[in-house]
């Protein structure tokens, strides 16, 4: 008599022994049900704990907080209606306001300083955040007179690698891991895409980017832009386009540590995906590799993860760097982004330490990131 027939859960049948086994192997295999948001605190506890020392409870408590958000003013929308709106809210555009310290200028004492396209912002960017402290949350963005969204609602970290890309007007742009578009939406807020190539392996996850530029982007726009979608294995963009583009945004797959840590769905620290996690360092060099092969000799790459994890961080900007000087004879420079850092510093928590490139961490006072950030020029 099998399970759920009359009689099967009296007691009064004996089970075939055969089956005691596959019912023990059934409850041994479920019999830990830590959820993934269990797990990922765990490993954070474990690896974090380490690599950030006295740090780490406060960077803890900050990612199990509520995170903040920034408005990302749409420049296709009315948009300095927009503006005074935010403005009302006692929100403040963190962009303008770093901007309003006026340009770097080289420290005094040094002898060599990085020439200003290596640090300076993309333009044309408004991005409104609550002061340090203030928990308020923005409205849901919603459709203006000109039938586009008002806003888009990200984490205010997440400008910062399409502001260092500090792209030019009539710069050929490639964003190599596009979805779900945040980024790919300011790199048209910029106004100085002549073509843009947005990417993502996930035809799904290209559905959400396209949903956003259809949002955000009035058609002759996109038009005008030369917007393409694809849905490309990245990690060979160096075969397809090599040598091709003036910037590159390569924001890869990563342990996205915010949400692994709030969210069952489309965990990264669910058991079945323990070999794709072991995996992702392996797979961000690849892809920052074909990035950089497919930048043009002179162009700018910025790597980016939602990450605190420096093996998915400096570790892989050290790893492609090496493999393009060993496999293609390529040189690349890493970009000192201080000047750069320190136009944010007011909005943001930068650690303190790392080796290459910047990394905001979450401070319950500025409660945004992670977000990792390294800038690279292709010298040859």
């Amino acid at each position: 008599m099998g399970k759920g027939q009359p009689g099967a859960e009296e007691g009064t049948v004996t089970a075939p022994p055969a089956a005691a086994p596959r019912e023990t192997c059934r409850e041994a295999a479920t019999e830990p049900k830590f959820p993934a948001t269990r797990l990922a605190l765990q490993n954070f506890d474990m690896t974090y704990g380490v690599q950030f020392g006295d740090l780490w409870p406060s960077i803890r408590v900050s990612l199990l907080s509520e995170q903040k958000y920034g408005a990302l003013v749409n420049n296709f929308a009315a948009c300095h209606h927009v503006s005074d709106e935010l403005e009302q809210l006692h929100a403040r555009d963190f962009v303008n306001k770093a901007h309003s310290y006026g340009e770097l200028e080289p420290e005094s004492g040094q002898t060599a300083a990085p020439s200003p396209a290596s640090w300076a912002c993309s333009p044309n960017l408004r991005c409104f955040t609550f002061t340090r402290g203030d928990v308020s949350r923005f409205p849901p963005a919603r459709l203006g007179s000109l039938g586009v969204m008002d806003y888009y609602l990200m984490d205010a970290a997440s400008l910062l690698p399409v502001l260092a890309l500090g792209l030019q007007p009539g710069d050929t742009v490639l964003d190599l891991c596009a979805a779900p578009g945040g980024k790919t939406l300011a790199l048209l807020q910029t106004g100085c895409c002549r073509n843009l190539a947005a990417n993502d392996l996930s035809t799904s996850r290209t559905g959400r980017l396209h949903k956003v530029l259809h949002s955000y982007v009035p058609q002759d726009v996109r038009d005008k832009s030369r917007v393409r979608v694809t849905s490309w294995d990245g990690r060979k963009w160096g075969e397809l386009e090599g040598d091709t583009y003036d910037r590159v945004l390569v924001d890869v797959p990563c342990t996205t540590d915010r949400h692994s840590l709030h969210e069952e769905e489309n965990n990264i620290f669910q058991r079945s995906r323990k070999k794709e996690r072991q995996m992702l360092p392996m797979l961000q060099v690849q892809l920052l590799a074909a990035g950089l092969l497919a930048t043009k000799p002179g162009g700018y790459v910025v790597y980016s993860t939602c990450s605190l994890s420096h093996l998915q961080n400096e570790y892989v900007v050290q790893g492609a760097i090496e493999l393009l000087a060993n496999q293609y004879n390529i040189e690349v420079r890493v970009e000192d982004l201080t000047h750069f850092r320190k136009l944010f510093m007011d909005t943001f928590s930068f650690f303190p330490s790392c080796q290459v490139g910047e990394l905001v961490i979450p401070n319950l006072m500025a409660n945004f990131g992670p977000m990792y950030f390294c800038k690279m020029c292709r010298l040859t």
